[in-house]
């Protein structure tokens, strides 16, 4: 091979290379929209212009508390101006931000503070007595604790923080502002490809994996964001997805970008999305299929009237497609996208053809279910054979595994090189969902690869046996697992949840499930029960699996008559 001839007079610069940074969209908009809103929440309102001096003097602030480049910076705050400004006065410092679920126990949070190492970490005053329980657990490792800083948002400070965190500092979060400097210095990536966010994956185990995002993926997957979810310039988004979650699907620095208006939501409610949609004329939300499924169920009481369209990007867990019928005879236009959080959120989406605008309103609903193609910011998305690495046909009926790969990806999982090199086998990120591709190529996800039932030999999808349960006009909420059974394997198993003022047997959603599915896929048993949800949405399958385990497996006999 013959090496490479670089093109006579070509001279790279800083004249004509900039590292990639999500930091350049709060700067440009600091200056195109300077007297326009950036953040509302409640009598809180901030411009695009305090909303870059805030940052700043956060990222200054740091500065102040030893912070350097590549530390990590903890986060376990809900969708308020503080957890937005975060997203971006921690990269100014060239930090790392690693958002905590707000709904993880003190346990789980003192196991992700030690393996990220995080140096600072911000807590909400409503989840101070999480982040005190992890820094008990924390002590008696005999690691340095980090330095504290409380929201304190409408609520008092506990006092038990000064003995409890003996060995950290504790500030206040404006005074921690306060504090620094407005002609600070930002510290902007040396390298495009260096970390600027650490994200846990959604993991039911102890040890879920830390995802490290770079500066450059996360300006290509903002971008994207903001095309796929058709958004022009100030657009007004009301936060329904959690900031913590693939930091809010890169929308944190994607509504930057457009200068628009973010409209913080601390609780996601039905009444909470009706009435903030009115008052502030949103134009975008997002959220996971159980919020769409919240909206579409709100009692009449609770809903307004929309000031205009609001488009709704939903991820997650494919929506039925009775739920996207219900959301767009309401007045909400819903894009459908899928990804994970090794993709930064969306990696896919469903983009919608005219010629599907004359197709009846149930094959629409349908399509719309589908998780499409690749978005501008992925270089690819394919469905293959997990061995072979071959491209399954296009006729959506051959299942292989979906797999990415691009810019968008992340730079791999923090401490585990191990698992990094097995998820990236092949030169392609290994997704573990299983899939079909329709003739036109989009992608139809069918399970999780650890969700397919196999019963007596057929490969059974639970998000069809969902879907059609969902169709169901008593049934609010449906999830489908595997239920070990001694004649065939395993049989689905359905737990349901109605909705309010409904009633109905087991034998007739049996029935209704026998007259809409082939004999093999309609459940066996029928469960009614609340389901637990991670705060993305997701149904704990992994709970239900035990659930339906312990049950014990039905019998030959039993079963041949189901």
């Amino acid at each position: 091979m013959t090496a490479k001839k670089p093109m006579e007079g070509m001279i790279r610069c800083s004249a004509n290379y900039v590292p990639l940074t999500p930091i350049s969209f709060l700067e440009r908009s600091a200056v195109v929209y300077r007297d326009r809103p950036s953040v509302v929440y409640g009598d809180v309102r901030y411009t695009w212009g305090e909303t870059l001096r805030r940052c700043i003097k956060l990222a200054s602030a740091l500065d102040g508390l030893g912070v350097s480049r590549g530390d990590v910076v903890a986060a376990l705050v809900p969708n308020i101006p503080a957890m937005y400004e975060l997203h971006f006065g921690v990269p100014m410092a060239g930090a790392v931000l690693c958002t905590l679920n707000i709904r993880h126990d003190s346990a789980m949070v003192s196991v992700l503070l030690k393996h990220s190492g995080a140096k600072v970490v911000f807590v909400d005053s409503q989840f101070l007595h999480i982040m005190l329980g992890a820094f008990d657990i924390l002590s008696k490792s005999m690691i340095k604790l980090p330095s504290v800083i409380i929201i304190q948002d409408g609520s008092e400070i506990s006092s038990n923080i000064s003995h409890t965190n003996a060995a950290a500092q504790h500030l206040e979060y404006e005074h921690l502002l306060a504090s620094g400097k407005p002609d600070f210095e930002v510290r902007r990536p040396e390298d495009e490809w260096d970390p600027i966010s650490l994200n846990y994956t959604s993991g039911t185990t102890s040890n879920p994996k830390g995802v490290i995002y770079s500066h450059r993926g996360a300006f290509l997957n903002s971008l994207a964001a903001a095309l796929l979810n058709e958004m022009n310039s100030m657009p007004v988004y009301l936060w329904c997805v959690p900031m913590f979650h693939c930091n809010g699907w890169c929308l944190t620095w994607a509504v930057a970008a457009q200068g628009g208006t973010n409209i913080c939501l601390r609780n996601v409610t039905a009444e909470g999305i009706f009435e903030n949609v009115a008052r502030h004329k949103v134009t975008h939300m997002g959220g996971a299929p159980t919020v769409l499924n919240m909206i579409i169920n709100a009692p009449a009481s609770q809903r307004r009237s929309l000031p205009g369209k609001v488009m709704v990007m939903t991820g997650g867990a494919p929506p039925p497609p009775e739920v996207l019928f219900r959301m767009e005879a309401l007045g909400f236009g819903v894009t459908h996208s899928y990804g994970l959080t090794e993709t930064y959120g969306p990696g896919t989406v469903c983009t919608w053809k005219p010629e599907w605008d004359s197709l009846p309103p149930e094959a629409r609903a349908k399509i719309k279910a589908r998780q499409g193609l690749h978005h501008l910011g992925m270089e690819e998305a394919d469905v293959k054979d997990p061995v072979t690495m071959e491209s399954v046909p296009c006729d959506a009926k051959a299942m292989g595994e979906v797999m990415f790969r691009g810019n968008t990806v992340m730079n791999g999982y923090l401490k585990d090189t191990e698992a990094t090199e097995t998820a990236f086998k092949g030169g392609w990120f290994r997704s573990g969902d299983l899939g079909v591709k329709h003739p036109d190529g989009y992608i139809e996800i069918k399970d999780r690869a650890k969700d397919i039932i196999i019963s007596g030999g057929e490969n059974i999808s639970t998000i069809e046996v969902e879907s059609t349960l969902f169709g169901h006009p008593a049934i609010l909420e449906a999830a489908v697992v595997g239920r070990p059974d001694d004649y065939w394997g395993e049989t689905p198993c359905a737990f349901v949840k109605l909705k309010d003022g409904c009633k109905v047997t087991k034998e007739e959603i049996l029935k209704y499930c026998q007259d809409n599915l082939p004999r093999y896929m309609a459940p066996k048993t029928i469960v009614f029960t609340d389901l637990q949800k991670t705060s993305t949405g997701k149904v704990q399958k992994f709970v239900l699996r035990e659930k339906a385990k312990a049950m014990g497996s039905l019998t030959r006999k039993s079963s041949s008559k189901l």
